[in-house]
């Protein structure tokens, strides 16, 4: 096998690898935001942890639709912090790719 094929194997490796870690999160996540909205949890040290834990996994889109529909539950319980997380999301993900606009960004 020729570098470019060795480096390209090693890419599709480390891509499948992100999948399967965003796939993972979906998993983790969806039972506890369900459970947050089905219980109508206004804790907001969950939530938030909940929250914190979505924002990483915000470029899969599975996982930003959990991330959003728990935003627009913490909005009724928490605007000012609901607006914090909104912000921080524009400003880490770029909306138009799905990637993060910087690493060094976070909330």
């Amino acid at each position: 096998m020729d570098d470019h094929s060795t480096h390209l194997q090693s890419l599709k490796g480390l891509a499948a690898s992100i999948h399967e870690l965003n796939v993972m999160a979906e998993q983790e996540y969806t039972p506890i935001v369900e459970d947050i909205l089905r219980s109508h949890n206004r804790d907001t040290k969950q939530i938030e942890n909940a929250l914190d834990g979505l924002f990483d996994f915000c470029g899969y889109e599975p996982v930003l639709l959990l991330f959003k529909r728990l935003c627009r539950y913490y909005y009724d319980v928490d605007p000012a912090a609901t607006v914090n997380y909104i912000h921080h999301y524009r400003d880490y993900w770029d909306a138009e790719t799905g990637t993060p606009s910087s690493v060094e960004k976070r909330p």
